[in-house]
């Protein structure tokens, strides 16, 4: 059988595309770990402050979220995933102009809601993209979720060298981030031109009924709450550790080259299940990794965390879209993924506070980890009592549908 390659337009299109994923989630959100360190010694945080500025940006995601239906429905895709980034992009920057704790919970809410136009309309448009060359799909949507860990490698590269450099100088970092935001924005507007993803009229819909996926749903919200407190604190507790700023940049680049790579990582593991065992297997992998940096303080067992953290935890938002997709009926996909979308959302919101707040008493962050770690470890059992709940649809149903992870 004579494979046949994707067009190269259509890969530079997905490539462009993975720019706007870097900027939304990438950047906007998970170079906050970064910063974390110097932002609190200069303003004199409590990890709970820490971690709640990160509720902020998880709400701001969530209202954006759900707001964005309404929206494409009178938008051009393209033109409302670039608005985001660019309103990321400035936001992003004017964080390094703030010094009060009120602006700096308004301006990460406020960089959520545009993470979420980014990363949503980027999706719509990588779904259509797909379209384009079916039978390279998977690989044009692995591009551009993969987006999110070339964004976490840029921070990764850039941001500790630049805090080594000014240590007090976390505005300087802020400043830069919202510069090479502003960049990547460039570059996806001037590579998505031949995009287009005009309002379309409402597809059929219907409900969906929540009941028989009560064990995946509760997993996945548990997921929300475990990965967001590793992904907050990670660097402060590395940091705390005695690791160097170099060790910092390999660590977080390595994670976020796994980020790249988990698109085809799992995929054969999603394909293969109907139930709740990716989610279980998914949920398990990421407490184990929330658990490495606890045993000890060798730079392979740091190392080892963050790749395996990296290379599992966007497929855990893959595993539910999968397993709405084999379950539900078509016209109740849209229901469906919102339904795991909003409680993810409420465990990524409450995540970081309880964390910081649990880092805040006796035991410090190494007992916020362990709390995380027991979340997903609850989350892991809980998906496993997921079962198959009706027949499902085929791959290539799946892509044609226009939804991504």
């Amino acid at each position: 059988m004579v494979r046949v390659k994707a067009p190269r337009e259509v890969l530079a299109t997905a490539a462009a595309l993975s720019l706007a994923a870097a900027i939304s989630l990438g950047l906007a959100r998970f170079s906050y770990a970064l910063l974390l360190p110097p932002m609190r010694a200069d303003l004199g945080w409590s990890y709970f402050t820490a971690g709640a500025m990160n509720t902020a940006n998880a709400a701001g995601y969530l209202a954006g979220a759900l707001l964005a239906p309404r929206l494409l429905a009178r938008l051009d895709a393209r033109r409302f995933m670039l608005a985001g980034i660019a309103l990321a992009a400035v936001l992003l920057a004017l964080h390094g102009a703030a010094r009060s704790d009120a602006l700096l919970y308004v301006l990460r809410f406020a960089t959520g809601m545009g993470s979420a136009a980014g990363f949503v309309g980027g999706g719509l448009l990588a779904a259509r993209l797909a379209q384009r060359a079916p039978g390279h799909s998977g690989l044009v949507l692995g591009i551009y979720y993969g987006g999110v860990g070339l964004g976490i490698v840029a921070a990764a590269l850039g941001l500790p060298p630049l805090l080594e450099w000014a240590p007090a100088g976390w505005p300087g970092g802020w400043l830069a981030t919202g510069a090479l935001s502003a960049v990547l924005a460039l570059g996806a507007a001037g590579g998505t031109g031949s995009l287009t993803a005009p309002p379309a009229p409402g597809a059929p819909r219907a409900a969906f009924a929540w009941q028989p996926y009560a064990f995946g749903l509760a997993g996945y919200g548990l997921f929300g709450v475990g990965y967001i407190g590793y992904m907050t604190f990670v660097i402060t507790l590395l940091r705390e550790q005695g690791l160097a700023t170099g060790t910092l940049s390999v660590f977080y680049a390595l994670l976020g080259l796994g980020v790249v790579a988990s698109s085809w990582l799992w995929a054969g593991l999603l394909q293969r299940h109907r139930g709740g065992v990716p989610l279980a297997v998914l949920n398990a992998l990421l407490a184990l990794a929330t658990v490495l940096p606890l045993l000890g303080t060798h730079l392979a067992t740091a190392f080892a965390s963050g790749a395996l953290f990296g290379a599992v935890f966007l497929s855990v938002v893959a595993s539910t879209t999968a397993l709405v997709r084999h379950n539900a009926q078509p016209a109740a996909w849209p229901a469906g993924i919102a339904a795991f979308t909003v409680v993810f959302a409420a465990g990524q919101i409450v995540g970081p506070s309880i964390v910081g707040w649990v880092a805040d008493g006796p035991g410090g962050l190494a007992r916020g980890f362990a709390w995380s770690a027991a979340a997903l470890a609850l989350g892991a059992v809980l998906a496993a009592f997921q079962r198959p709940v009706g027949r499902g649809a085929n791959a290539a149903t799946d892509h044609a549908a226009g939804r991504g992870p």
